[in-house]
């Protein structure tokens, strides 16, 4: 039923660019610290290469991916097909959180689209890519992208988006460092 690929080839990227979200799960060193889980979608992925990805991190409540990257760079990708035939496909690897200003931030950034609500970029150095048959996932139909985020950040504005990162994402639930501007 599963396969472990070498690479992401032509038709694996492909299936992924046809997927309208993803996930993104991290965790701590510590067992007693907190597992995350995060749902991803929009424009929001990218393909760099054979086994290298990045996706465009949005300004949110939580810091909980970032502050277990910074930890341990840990971190797993996982696509479901929700339409068509079934299929999960997963991209484990280590990841970096490229930030405003830092060496190699804006190079990635032109990878996707604007957006004022970009609070970073994660880099995935893929080192496992893995499929399984997804036979007891739902079909569901797609209905549209939210962009309910989008307007809430333009409202915001840099400044205020940048003092709530400052508030809200400086550290995860576990106390570990978050966002800094």
């Amino acid at each position: 039923m599963g396969k472990v690929y070498k690479t992401i080839d032509e038709r694996l990227a492909s299936w992924m660019q046809q997927q309208h979200m993803f996930f993104v799960a991290t965790a701590p060193l510590s067992e007693a610290g907190s597992i995350n889980c995060s749902p991803k979608g929009g424009d929001s992925f990218r393909i760099l290469g054979p086994t290298e990805v990045a996706y465009q991190d949005l300004t949110g409540s939580g810091i909980e991916t970032i502050a277990h990257l910074k930890e341990n760079g840990r971190i797993v990708l996982m696509f479901c097909a929700f339409e068509g035939a079934p299929n999960i496909l997963r991209l484990h690897g280590k990841g970096r959180v490229f930030t405003k200003g830092q060496a190699g931030f804006d190079e990635l950034l032109a990878h996707f689209p604007a957006n004022i609500g970009t609070r970073s970029i994660i880099h995935i150095e893929v080192s496992r890519i893995s499929d399984s048959c997804g036979y007891a996932v739902p079909l569901l139909q797609y209905q549209g992208d939210r962009d309910v985020l989008d307007h809430w950040s333009a409202k915001q504005g840099e400044a205020q988006l940048d003092e709530y990162r400052r508030l809200k994402n400086a550290v995860s639930i576990d106390g570990l460092p978050g966002f800094k501007d």
